[in-house]
């Protein structure tokens, strides 16, 4: 069934009796040619390019719970490209520009809204670097503009501009940045997934890998053993502890971000505020709450829950930048299990296992990377080699001395 006006109209006046389930629930096969191991955004964004631009039917992806319930449902929804190393910065504008196609191109509405992002900046360092940042930007074919005071002042006349300690001097703004709705996104790689043949296998953990001379055979499931002469593993916050079963040691650490949201208010908020002098960031979603992030927990954990110590700071950056919201009602909040990688930036590549390929350490840049990581993963596990946009992200990298420190912090992924 493709999505369409007419359609919505025609089950408008028979009752709404003509949907069908969005995916199919099948059994899974003894063998695939591939097997993507995590339903998350990445997981279902590989295996749908592998099916529509690599033509890899014979494919299956194996969740260990239900499609959208980890780490991509549990996100702020935020989608950018303002990274400062040109690595990065043009891998992520090429996941943006996948951004602004992807519901005409899986037909399905993922809520696609590019309202933009102000990064606010408070001192003449915070503007260099700024600068600096929107300069890398624009020769990667990305937009930013610098706003002066009276810029920022236009878009958001409510903020403090003469807080005596974190004065407003100015901004970096994105006006094709946005947000998406994270669920739908899941849904909508899931159903182009398996509308072009993509077995996809809820309640189906990976328990083990079946390694036989160096090479990857299949992997060892809850649901029985399942052959493949290829094993991607795209599972975010858990990385570690499934490549363990693989005898693989990862550059990552697991740690717990932290997002919020309050109760419903009229709309507000246009786009995305950075607070620039701390770890904040808020925008509003279509039911009126405004979400916003804070920072990790500080110390590894895999428990799916906010933080109060992180959930304080965030809300004293709140206040140093919207006074007026102080008497809004905080509704809930939640965690997503992060893959921090010990340089800030994703790993894409072969493992030294035949047949066994690694996708993850996205840390803060998960959601955003979506499109774009599972074109690059798709690319390399149907050709055995790396896409144009992710040969920097190779697994030896650590230990070649080719880092790429987004944050310039070093090893900490705690910090980052």
């Amino acid at each position: 069934m493709r999505y369409s006006a007419f359609g919505i109209l025609k089950e408008g006046f028979s009752g709404n009796k003509g949907w069908k389930p969005l995916w199919r629930n099948p059994d899974p096969q003894p063998e695939y040619d591939i097997v993507i191991v995590g339903g998350g955004g990445h997981g279902l964004a590989t295996a749908y390019y592998l099916a529509s631009k690599y033509k890899e039917c014979n494919v299956a992806v194996l969740e260990k719970g239900l499609i959208g319930s980890g780490s991509v449902g549990r996100n702020t929804t935020n989608i950018r490209s303002n990274y400062l190393l040109p690595d990065n910065t043009g891998f992520y504008e090429y996941s943006l520009k996948l951004w602004e196609g992807l519901e005409q191109d899986f037909n399905y509405n993922a809520m696609v809204s590019q309202r933009g992002q102000l990064v606010l900046f408070h001192n003449d360092g915070q503007r260099d670097a700024m600068r600096r940042m929107g300069n890398i930007m624009r020769l990667h074919g990305a937009d930013a503009e610098m706003l002066d005071v009276d810029g920022v002042r236009d878009l958001y006349p409510f903020l403090n501009f003469n807080n005596a300690r974190f004065p407003i001097h100015g901004g970096l703004y994105q006006r094709r940045a946005g947000t998406v709705r994270h669920d739908a996104v899941a849904w909508g790689y899931a159903r182009g997934a398996d509308r072009k043949g993509v077995d996809i296998i809820q309640n189906c953990e990976v328990t083990g890998f079946r390694i036989k001379h160096g090479k990857c055979l299949g992997v060892e499931t809850t649901r029985g053993f399942i052959g493949a002469k290829k094993i991607g593993c795209a599972v975010a916050g858990s990385s570690s502890r499934v490549m363990a079963k693989a005898g693989l040691r990862l550059p990552i650490e697991s740690h717990v971000y932290n997002a919020y949201v309050s109760e419903g208010l009229k709309p507000i908020i246009p786009g995305i505020i950075v607070f620039g002098m701390g770890h904040f960031y808020m925008n509003q979603s279509d039911k009126g709450g405004l979400v916003f992030g804070g920072y990790l927990d500080g110390y590894n954990t895999y428990a799916q829950r906010g933080y109060l110590p992180v959930l304080e700071d965030a809300l004293e950056g709140c206040m140093a930048l919207i006074p007026a919201l102080g008497r809004v009602r905080m509704l809930r909040s939640w965690g997503g299990i992060m893959d921090m990688s010990m340089d800030g930036s994703p790993i894409i590549d072969r493992t030294h296992i035949d047949g066994l390929y690694f996708n993850g350490g996205w840390c803060w840049g998960g959601f955003k990377a979506t499109p774009a990581s599972g074109m690059c993963f798709a690319h390399l596990l149907a050709t055995d080699t790396p896409h144009e946009k992710a040969t920097s992200f190779r697994l030896d990298r650590f230990s070649r001395g080719y880092l790429i420190d987004e944050a310039g912090v070093g090893p900490t992924p705690g910090m980052l």
